[in-house]
């Protein structure tokens, strides 16, 4: 069970929009997902949220619009078109590009992005230069490797460190965890991380030392 401060099962579908000019006023903060087309990211997002939030196919692709959840008036998560596997026009795959880009570089309440790969197939071109656009937009980054229970632990632990090696490189705030949505592993990483976001760092009162 997830354990945060935000409860994110109050999350509930505000609007789907084809590019940033239909989305809410830019106020407050959001937090967006996106990823390939077949890297889990409507199971994570239903992982988060413990409902249907996001509707999972066996067709990657079908997310081909800017999907926004309210977690309250100032709050909300975003579901971003996923790309690179999706069996659709050219054309349209030029769309999403177009309308990820300008959702990342324009959009002012985005605090944080959660980029979702396959960890069996990281880094990939696309992958690539989704976070470059997010490191050139100074925007931080949570690096979620999907589907880890299809690797034993060992495999799992070395794949998050080589991951991390790579990402360093770029000298930027990326944090990376390995994840699953089927087992529940990274559930409790992810919700801290949009702890942070949202609400700032989490810091334990210090108990006060007794007077003399």
């Amino acid at each position: 069970m997830l354990k945060s401060r935000i409860k994110y099962n109050t999350a509930s579908f505000i609007t789907s929009a084809p590019d940033i000019s239909k989305l809410p006023t830019d106020e407050g903060i959001e937090v967006a997902f996106a990823g390939r087309s077949n890297a889990g990211k409507s199971s994570a997002l239903n992982a988060l949220t413990d409902q249907k939030l996001a509707r999972t196919s066996k067709t990657p692709g079908r997310t081909q619009l800017i999907n926004t959840f309210e977690l309250d008036a100032q709050k909300r998560l975003i579901d971003l078109p996923g790309y690179g596997f999706a069996k659709v026009p050219i054309e349209m795959k030029k769309k999403w590009q177009r309308s990820l880009g300008e959702y990342l570089q324009k959009r002012k309440s985005l605090k944080g992005l959660v980029v979702l790969m396959d960890i069996r197939h990281p880094l990939k071109d696309l992958d690539m230069d989704l976070i470059n656009w997010a490191v050139d937009s100074k925007i931080p980054i949570l690096a979620l490797l999907t589907k880890a229970d299809k690797l034993k632990q060992g495999k799992r632990k070395a794949e998050v460190l080589q991951v991390r090696r790579t990402l360093s490189e770029l000298n930027a705030d990326i944090t990376v965890h390995a994840f699953s949505s089927l087992k529940g592993i990274g559930l409790n990483e992810l919700g801290w991380k949009l702890d942070d976001w949202y609400l700032g760092p989490f810091v334990k009162e210090e108990t006060a030392e007794p007077q003399e």
